[in-house]
């Protein structure tokens, strides 16, 4: 007998005016508000164990953060830590998080950071007190021509991250694009329906000084105005290597845009075209999704440890100059500009990082079971081919890979993007050999809980 209850919870989380907004190497000001950012969470119960699924319109919960918001939601629920699922969309004009030039700006993130464990443990409470007998569905849909790989070969041989739109060195991109979009819905006996949505594209469309959840909330929104009594939760997927910059634009693929200081093409204009691109095929399975008896929860985290990506010593004079000159405001005497900046500056801090080690990480990730779905939460961001290589366990009808899952520390690159360079292999405080590594501890995490 199906024993299934689901309940939804949602709050405010847009931060106060003036406080850091996080994303990039240039440093921004929160001026105004695009779109009040949200904390949503949808507790699922199957009689015998409760799940806490709680998504943040945040960059992520940067290191040592999460550990806070974990414990305090569990505190308060009586919930165990592995039954808690807390992901981050990515959003890059949402609050900085972690640490900050200058007393009272610092203030204003560390004020913000307990106002939104707050939040949290109101949403799960919202969630939990909510629940409802339900049954549950699933379908998978396509959400085409707005993701695209972010690391093309280049004519000489080389291979670089945002080459810029129109480069006419560009040769290809290097991988695949999955722009399959996952959707599970929850009928709830007299309450709202509830759908769960899963697509993996970095949420960098907007830039500038307003805060806004990007396209991850535009989803949400567009859902809800589409379909009445619904409410949308959304989980991005493996986006490492993607994003939204189609570098060879033509017809309307421009509209709405700009090219912005690091070469990338941003406006919110294009988000809200996102927004509804996946919103549709939110509803392309809406009304057809496979329904199905069993919901059977069973949840399980593990922790591994993972090699550093410590530097040669030799490179660390240059990088000391080049990351201190931009501290000091002097990023024009860098010989770099554009994306090319943004990643020797990205490089040079993980090498002052990672100095004096440590030899290895110790990474937490999450699996969550539901009947013969699953979810599998990732701290950080993973590349698209980690998401294809989960989702090839067996036993499931479908697999959600979903990153920033109860932390954030940065890339997890496949072995060939350290072997030709990038951005975000030159910049991962792990090891190559880090994706390979994740693919085979979700395949065994999820075949254990299967």
């Amino acid at each position: 007998m199906n024993q299934l209850k689901v309940g939804f919870g949602r709050a405010n989380i847009t931060p106060p005016m003036g406080i850091n907004v996080s994303g990039y190497f240039v440093k921004r000001k929160a001026e105004g508000v695009l779109d009040q950012l949200e904390a949503n969470a949808v507790a699922i119960c199957d009689g015998k164990t409760t799940v806490l699924l709680i998504a943040l319109d945040l960059l992520g919960l940067v290191q040592g953060c999460a550990p806070k918001f974990i414990d305090a939601i569990s505190q308060k629920t009586g919930l165990s830590k592995e039954s808690i699922f807390v992901h981050c969309t990515h959003t890059h004009t949402g609050p900085d998080l972690g640490v900050v030039d200058g007393e009272d700006a610092q203030k204003l993130v560390d004020d913000n950071r307990d106002f939104l464990i707050s939040r949290c443990i109101d949403v799960a409470h919202f969630a939990l007190n909510d629940l409802k007998p339900a049954k549950m569905g699933y379908g998978v849909a396509k959400a085409p021509n707005i993701a695209f790989i972010r690391r093309y070969r280049m004519k000489d041989g080389s291979v670089k991250t945002n080459p810029g739109v129109l480069n006419p060195d560009i040769l290809h991109p290097i991988g695949e694009i999955d722009d399959t979009v996952n959707v599970i819905r929850f009928d709830r006996e007299n309450a709202e329906t509830v759908v769960l949505a899963n697509f993996g594209c970095h949420p960098d469309t907007v830039g500038g000084n307003l805060i806004s959840g990007d396209w991850p909330t535009l989803t949400r929104h567009f859902v809800e105005k589409a379909i009445d009594n619904t409410k949308c939760i959304f989980f991005n997927g493996a986006q490492g290597d993607v994003n939204h910059v189609n570098v060879h634009p033509t017809k309307g693929d421009f509209n709405d845009m700009f090219n912005d200081f690091d070469g990338c093409s941003r406006g919110y204009g294009h988000a809200r075209h996102m927004g509804r691109v996946v919103a549709g095929a939110v509803m392309q399975v809406y009304d057809k999704v496979n329904y199905v008896e069993d919901s059977e929860i069973k949840c399980l985290q593990k922790t591994y440890d993972i090699p550093s990506n410590k530097p040669d010593p030799k490179d660390l004079p240059l990088a000391r100059k080049y990351y201190q000159l931009h501290l000091d405001g002097k990023d024009d005497e860098i010989p770099y500009k554009a994306m090319m900046l943004t990643t020797v500056l990205a490089n040079a801090r993980r090498m002052i990082r990672l100095e004096h080690g440590p030899e290895n990480f110790q990474l937490t990730f999450s699996a969550i079971r539901l009947g013969k779905v699953a979810l599998f939460g990732i701290p950080g961001e993973p590349f698209n081919g980690i998401g294809k290589g989960i989702k090839q366990t067996e036993g499931y009808d479908l697999i959600m890979p979903c990153c920033l899952v109860n932390g954030y520390n940065g890339y997890f690159p496949m072995q060939d993007s350290y072997d030709e360079g990038g951005y975000e292999a030159s910049t991962s405080i792990f090891k190559a050999g880090v994706a390979e590594k994740i693919i085979v501890c979700g395949q065994e995490m999820l075949t254990e809980i299967k």
